[in-house]
């Protein structure tokens, strides 16, 4: 026969009863929080309640769901291109090389890579700084990594890393930054996982701050470049004219398949000189005259490791052109 409790013993219970069923509920402010902040606290030795606090303010946000599902991306290059192939793009960016030529070149030769190219990807990323990006990054990370089920793996990754990373890795405190809608910060717009990896610290200030250090962002950019096999003075791309007996190619990526030669020999002729030996793949894009046909080399693969559309890799690449360009006309400019 079981005693009956005590009143004030069933109450004690009772209460405890109430605690257990809701404390789950309490946790939970979004699907998988309780797991991630669990992780977080081993890996690191950050308090629970902290990390809790911190994601309970964080908010799943429709418009950045609705904006990963059209990215610019998917328009064809034909329309892709005057996105950042205009002539303000273009004359910013040569201002811009201009007015911090001395580290931009400094940065440049110590990395081995192209300063133009480091231009490039913050004018195609940000334009120069002007537009990095209005949603908070902790927003945008836990709407993608906890409710976006196609990519969840990948975002709920860069959430970890963005609670884990040291106070000094960031512009700001995590509750404040602000990038794109896919959690990218700073004018070169990276990663958390790439600024663990990538970014640098190249005023020696102690901290790595990609929105306000100039210095930071350069060098961040070109070790990107550089860690991802940059070759430097190599070609990026080149126009082929196909004849009309040309096999048709579809390459899997940008990475190099074939020596130019093979590509010759299955009908697509360089319009410069290039070596024959020389690795490559092909690409074919949706031009305003009709398919345009492009040798890719290395150095294009590298691009499409910091965004991997084809379309994002020869923007970069037209950009740069085109900057380097304007740059050595204002040079020879009495």
């Amino acid at each position: 026969m079981t005693a009956t409790p005590a009143p004030r013993a069933a109450c004690f219970l009772a209460i405890l009863s109430l605690l257990w069923v809701t404390a789950p509920a309490l946790a939970t402010t979004h699907p998988g929080q309780v797991e991630l902040v669990r992780e977080v606290a081993r890996d690191t030795g950050k308090s629970p309640q902290a990390l809790n606090a911190l994601l309970d303010g964080a908010k799943m946000q429709q418009s950045i769901l609705d904006a990963i599902s059209r990215p610019a991306e998917a328009k064809p290059w034909k329309d892709y291109r005057p996105i950042f192939l205009n002539d303000k793009r273009i004359n910013d960016g040569i201002a811009f090389y201009r007015e911090h030529r001395a580290m931009l070149e400094q940065i440049g030769r110590q990395y081995g890579v192209a300063p133009q190219y480091i231009v490039a990807i913050v004018g195609v990323e940000t334009s120069y700084g002007g537009n990095t990006g209005k949603y908070k990054v902790l927003d945008a990370l836990v709407t993608l990594g906890l409710y976006y089920p196609p990519r969840a793996k990948f975002f709920r990754e860069q959430l970890k890393e963005l609670l884990e990373m040291p106070a000094n890795h960031l512009a700001g405190p995590i509750d404040t930054l602000t990038g794109s809608y896919a959690g990218a910060q700073g004018w070169g717009q990276f990663m958390p996982t790439s600024i663990r990896d990538f970014a640098v610290d190249a005023d020696q200030d102690g901290r790595i701050d990609l929105k306000n250090s100039l210095p930071d962002i350069f060098a961040s950019v070109a070790n990107y470049f550089a860690k991802h096999g940059w070759v430097n003075g190599g070609p990026v791309a080149a126009r082929a004219q196909p004849d009309v007996a040309a096999r048709p190619i579809e390459a899997k990526d940008a990475k190099p398949q074939w020596p130019l030669e093979q590509l010759e020999a299955w009908g697509y002729a360089p319009l410069q000189s290039l070596s024959p030996a020389q690795p490559t793949s092909l690409q074919t894009l949706d031009g305003p005259n009709g398919p345009e046909y492009w040798f890719t080399f290395q150095n294009f693969y590298v691009i499409t490791r910091y965004n991997r559309s084809p379309l994002y890799a020869m923007a970069v690449d037209q950009l740069a052109g085109a900057i380097a360009a304007g740059v050595a006309q204002a040079d020879a400019a009495p």
